[in-house]
């Protein structure tokens, strides 16, 4: 017999299970499950209203099935896995989730940006819905948020938990004989990538994320001439924020769970490799791979580093080296030097501490680790100042890293502090939070950090920590480093000194200083504002660093009271987006900060950037559309409409001669849909011979 589902309030006794049908949706049922009696928490109107709300609000993301999308699962053995009593997260808590912590979680953060349209009425009775539609009876009482007795209601199997089911392996063997035998790139290749143009060898096309291409066969004068070269769609229905990977003509992206690698003038597939989730799946975001010696390695949402052949996709190996069932997801692009592969978790919003490590390319195995939010673990640390009873960290790595090769310094966006909004919970400056942080690439030993949005308290994520460059400023030559981040800023550091030489507001920037208080207060940027993951490219040519953002003013609350639950959004407050929303393109004169030119878009400016010695720069609108402007005036020479939302990478790169361009394109991310979602898709444009 299963102990109770819904634990009434004291004064009542009835015997009540958890009900099977609930059971089996959620995949963690028995077929011999046994009911006394079924009490709903929750009345059939509002289950039939959730309807509505859900879909108008929810299936976007999540499905109209609720069998998930560009967002997770809300019904099956995933929601199971992630809500449910045999659940890894649940069983990390060592108890069940309860009805109240669901309603917690969905009524304070979901949709993502703008909880504050949708009522309390209206929360409850999608919540209502999903209960519903995971098997739960209606009853004759409303659901309401809240409501004392909702603690006692678990989201269980009525049972003790049994023992925990296996860990996902920690290391999974490729195929016999998938090692790779070489190949390339090689190291001396990756070293000299900034002046490749037959190949784009890391995200940002080399170390220094110049973003920079020396091909003038595609310019000013004729991208007007370019046509559609060739499309794949990549057939999975996630996010498409990948950057594309080139070398010796064939390219590599990524979705949530593929890896492809097809020709780069053609677009067929040469092979695919489809990761099957061991563990929790966190974010579907996957912004690609990085290459060395015949070998592709990549990130996965539930935690894994993959290392796979390059000329089969075969698996080579598979290390599980975060924490999913924490919150820790892998969204950014890897970067390998020599022997050693660098990445970082994302997962800031959902409390984890964040970290930088690298492992070993032969085999994954750690080498070195450096924490982000070290203070975050003591209470009344100097640097975070909060008490012993409130749960702080943050500090997760979601974008591109880049490295000088000569003197092996690493270079690190570290973004937000946790739980978001209110900073009074955190009073010191959260260290290393919103930092560039600088570190031996061999060791991970600490060089030097510079901080640059301390104590945030409007999720203003530093995001970019690059491209390196160097300039003559007052006649003297300087070693450079751009920055960028959701505050809206540009900010190029001295890379010797450390000092800020200038900062230029990319986007809209007010009432930036204003604290977030449970009264609410305006600002832009918004909470997604500023500089996302793709950043700043820079042309020595025209010696101007080119930059997209967004620009969506918010309206933010902090919250007066918090709760942490293991792998969820732990924001402290909640935000509420305005209705319209635009993006741009800026151009920074490198070495003063002064702005040259400005191209604005109706929507969020999200797409790579990328600047070639064709006098061009190349990116992607919201709206779907490819565009090339003149890198001098930023007028529009070219502009192609792909279908779907562009948030991935727009990398330029020649084979037999021949320049290319490839896009990536759909989907950019579940909060910039505008409208124009499309399927994830790969563009490459040419000139027609």
């Amino acid at each position: 017999m299963f102990t109770n589902f819904y634990r009434p309030r004291s004064g009542f006794n009835p015997t009540i299970t958890f009900p099977f049908a609930f059971l089996v949706a959620a995949g963690i049922g028995s077929a011999h499950a046994e009911t006394d009696s079924l009490v709903g928490v929750f009345t059939a109107a509002q289950a039939e209203r959730g309807k509505t709300v859900f879909a108008g609000e929810c299936a976007g993301c999540h499905g109209a099935d609720l069998k998930g999308g560009t967002a997770p699962a809300l019904s099956g053995e995933a929601f199971a896995a992630s809500w449910g009593a045999e659940g890894n997260n649940a069983q990390v808590m060592g108890q069940p989730f309860s009805v109240d912590d669901l309603a917690f979680f969905v009524s304070t953060s979901m949709p993502p940006g703008k909880v504050k349209s949708v009522s309390a009425e209206d929360h409850a009775a999608a919540l209502a819905y999903l209960l519903e539609r995971n098997g739960m009876p209606a009853g004759d009482t409303p659901l309401e948020l809240g409501a004392p007795h909702l603690k006692e209601v678990m989201l269980s199997l009525g049972r003790p938990v049994p023992e925990q089911a296996a860990p996902p392996p920690e290391l999974i063997r490729g195929e016999p004989g998938a090692i790779p035998t070489g190949g390339g790139p090689s190291q001396a290749e990756l070293n000299a990538a900034a002046t490749a143009t037959e190949s784009w060898l890391y995200h940002t096309h080399d170390y220094a994320g110049s973003r920079y291409v020396p091909l003038d066969q595609v310019n000013a004068g004729n991208a007007n001439q370019l046509e559609v070269a060739c499309a794949l769609q990549l057939g999975e229905m996630s996010t498409f924020q990948s950057g594309p990977i080139v070398y010796q003509g064939v390219m590599y992206v990524t979705t949530n769970t593929n890896t492809v690698a097809l020709d780069a003038t053609s677009c067929r597939v040469k092979w695919r490799h489809v990761w099957q989730m061991q563990g929790p799946p966190g974010w579907t975001n996957n912004r690609g791979v990085a290459i060395k010696d015949g070998w592709v390695v990549r990130g996965t949402s539930d935690g894994y580093l993959l290392a796979l052949n390059a000329e089969t996709g075969a698996l080579v190996w598979a290390r599980r080296v975060a924490d999913s069932t924490q919150g820790e997801t892998f969204t950014m692009p890897p970067l390998i030097y020599e022997d050693l592969i660098l990445i970082g978790p994302a997962g800031s919003e959902n409390g984890i501490s964040g970290w930088i490590g690298a492992f070993k390319l032969d085999d994954g195995t750690p080498v070195w680790r450096f924490n982000t939010v070290p203070g975050a673990s003591q209470p009344l640390s100097v640097s975070w100042g909060h008490q012993a009873d409130i749960k702080v960290g943050g500090g997760a790595v979601w974008t591109p890293l880049t490295l000088d090769p000569d003197s092996g310094e690493l270079h690190v966006a570290v973004t937000n502090p946790a739980p978001d909004l209110p900073a009074d919970l955190r009073p010191g400056d959260n260290l290393y939070t919103n930092s560039v942080v600088a570190l031996d690439v061999h060791s991970g030993k600490l060089l030097w950090y510079r901080q640059l949005v301390p104590n945030d308290d409007h999720d203003w994520d530093l995001t970019q920590a690059g491209p390196l460059f160097a300039t003559s400023i007052g006649g003297k030559e300087r070693r450079l480093l751009a920055t960028a981040g959701k505050d809206g800023m540009l900010r190029v550091l001295d890379r010797e000194s450390h000092e800020v030489l200038y900062a230029t507001a990319v986007t809209t920037v007010k009432n930036a200083e204003a604290p977030v208080t449970p009264e609410g207060s305006y600002a832009c940027p918004g909470v997604l504002g500023g500089v996302e993951w793709n950043g700043p490219a820079y042309n020595p040519a025209t010696q101007m660093l080119y930059v997209g953002a967004v620009d969506w003013c918010t309206t933010f609350w902090a919250a007066q009271s918090i709760r942490f639950i293991p792998g969820r959004l732990y924001l402290g407050g909640s935000v509420q987006m305005d209705a319209e929303s635009q993006g741009w393109i800026t151009a920074v004169d490198a070495a003063t900060g002064s702005v040259r030119w400005r191209y604005r878009s109706d929507a969020p400016m999200l797409a790579g950037v990328t600047t070639t010695s064709g006098g061009l720069v190349l990116s992607g609108e919201s709206s779907g559309d490819f565009i090339a402007l003149d890198a001098g005036t930023g007028e529009v020479r070219y502009r192609f409409n792909t279908g779907g939302g562009i948030g991935g990478g727009v990398v330029t790169y020649a084979v037999k001669g021949k320049q290319y361009i490839a896009v990536a394109s759909g989907r950019p991310g579940n909060m910039f849909m505008n409208g124009t979602l499309g399927t994830p898709t790969l563009f490459v444009f040419a000139l027609d011979d």
